[in-house]
Formats: C-alpha cells, structure tokens, sequence
C-alpha cells in the first residue's frame, strides 16, 4: 500500500470554525484577571453571536507562552482571527476601546451597516 492511500480521512467538520479567535493571557484568579474574563466573554455574547472561540492562558501554569504574542502585562486579549493580529492590554472594561482596537462589530445595526460600506 502506497503513503497516499494509508492516511486516514478526517470527516468534515459539522460546523465550521469560528471567525473570531481569541486568546486571552491571564494570572491565575487575579482580580484584573478575572475581571477580564467576565468582559471578555461579556463582549463576545453581545457582539459575536456565538461565532467566537476564546483560548485561556494562564502565565502562572504556562510561563513560556508569553513569547508566543509577545506578551509584556497581563491580562492581554490578543485577537489572531481575522487578520491582522491585534493586542489589548487590560480589564477590558472600556468597551469602546475593546470595541475600536478588536475592530468587534457594532451593537448599533445602522453603524455596522455604514461599517461594512
């Protein structure tokens, strides 16, 4: 049997992969932290209609992930999904810095609409 025939086919995926990838780095249950992941998740229910998939790393557990994005404070939200990659350093609890910086669609349908144009 040649290589080519002796892989195995992953079946299609049911749903398809989220548009927005999110990566949120954090130190342990910290206040800011925590407070970021409440906002974060917060933001995601309201403007990203489920579309999302947020990945947790906890620098206290996993020091050496810092320098994959380059992460220099914490809490960092770091968007990789759609491009261009974008940072945001804090509790996220300025909602329209975290809106503007993550370029997250708007809560206002007629100002999305006058986004997309």
């Amino acid at each position: 049997m040649n290589e080519a025939a002796e892989r195995i086919v992953e079946p299609a995926r049911e749903t398809p992969a989220p548009r927005w990838l999110l990566r949120l780095y954090i130190a342990g249950q910290s206040p800011k932290s925590m407070l970021a992941m409440v906002n974060l998740k917060r933001l995601c229910a309201e403007r990203l209609a489920g579309d999302y998939h947020i990945e947790v790393v906890d620098l206290l557990e996993h020091p050496h992930l810092a320098e994959r994005d380059q992460v220099l404070a914490i809490p960092t939200l770091v968007r990789t999904h759609p491009p261009p990659l974008r940072k945001l350093v804090g509790d996220l609890s300025e909602t329209e810095r975290v809106v503007a910086t993550l370029e997250l669609p708007s809560d206002d349908p007629e100002a999305e609409r006058e986004h997309q144009r």
